[in-house]
């Protein structure tokens, strides 16, 4: 079963993030506390949202996407970028990643979005075979930039005020 997260959800939420940082090897690199997801996920400017995956016989959570709204100048409408899929190994094979991407896909539809789009680490052959498995294809021509940290702190001093 799929369904939107609710506040309550906000620990096991933050959980899963802290396994899929852990399988990504990266667990180090998570700093986002419970009270920042809350905010961004149910405070009054939401920036993010989240569907979770269930087990059909527990309810019991085991799986989630986070995701968030960008916008294509060249469609002049909204897509869903995907932040997070992650599925407990324990969980795997039973269908919930695929039915996390059909509700987000169903929301991109239904609401008239151009695109749904999501990064997967290079590494990940199991993840990229599923994503390829259901229709995805990688964009190569793209590379992907980020500035964290003291890079992002130096690039915010770059231009005299």
């Amino acid at each position: 079963m799929i369904r939107p997260a609710t506040p309550a959800d906000v620990p096991a939420l933050h959980t899963l993030i802290r396994e899929l940082a852990e399988y990504e090897k990266a667990l180090e690199e998570v700093k986002a506390t419970e009270e920042q997801l809350d905010e961004a996920l149910f405070g009054e400017h939401p920036a993010a949202y989240a569907h979770l995956a269930t087990d059909d016989t527990t309810g019991d959570v085991v799986g989630y996407a986070i995701w968030f709204l960008n916008f294509s100048t060249w469609r002049g409408v909204h897509g869903i970028h995907l932040e997070d899929l992650y599925v407990r190994p324990t969980a795997r094979g039973g269908g919930h990643g695929k039915a996390l991407l059909s509700e987000l896909a169903r929301i991109c539809v239904d609401r008239g979005y151009a695109r749904l789009e999501w990064s997967v680490l290079n590494w990940n052959a199991p993840t990229i075979a599923f994503y390829e498995s259901i229709g995805a294809r990688p964009q190569d021509e793209w590379t992907v930039y980020r500035l964290t940290d003291e890079a992002l702190m130096t690039a915010s001093r770059m231009i005299n005020r």
